[in-house]
């Protein structure tokens, strides 16, 4: 991720990096200021995005995951972006997964989906190719799905990354 925020052939940038953050911030103070707990939320969502991923590049090749994070990346909430990912069972699933483990109530983490899906797929854009974003080279995609499989995706870390570096 950092290497694409210090490559000019990637989309990546500060200011991107600062407004996920800010993002971020804002929804953790909405939820009673518990920064710890909405970052959990996201690592556990981070693991449902990156599955997902992995299916839609399964069914329609890298070239139909690039599309799904070219419309759907942003700091706003956007409802579309988690019905292009998941089916309502999944939702559900989702929603019960994330309550279990953090505490939050079902409808806050339903509140929190439909801005923290295109917060995750803004962080993931940041290695786009800037001469053609639609190409299947985006270097932090390719490595958040191409992880060892241990399913240990931890979005709050590279978050983390991303505010130190921004500081």
């Amino acid at each position: 991720m950092l290497g694409a925020i210090n490559n000019p052939n990637q989309e990546g940038s500060s200011n991107q990096l600062s407004n996920i953050l800010d993002t971020v911030q804002q929804l953790s103070g909405g939820e009673g200021g518990n920064t710890g707990l909405t970052q959990a939320a996201t690592t556990i969502l981070g693991g449902h995005v990156r599955s997902a991923l992995q299916q839609k590049r399964e069914e329609s090749g890298s070239t139909g995951v690039q599309e799904i994070i070219n419309q759907f990346a942003g700091t706003t909430a956007n409802p579309l972006a988690v019905a292009s990912l998941f089916s309502p069972g999944q939702i559900t699933d989702i929603v019960q997964s994330i309550s279990e483990k953090t505490g939050f109530g079902a409808s806050q983490i339903q509140g929190l989906l439909p801005t923290l899906v295109p917060v995750i797929l803004n962080l993931l854009k940041t290695g786009n190719d800037t001469q053609n974003p639609e190409q299947g080279s985006n270097n932090v995609l390719n490595s958040f799905l191409d992880a060892d499989g241990d399913g240990d995706v931890d979005i709050a870390d590279m978050m983390g990354l991303a505010s130190r570096f921004l500081k």
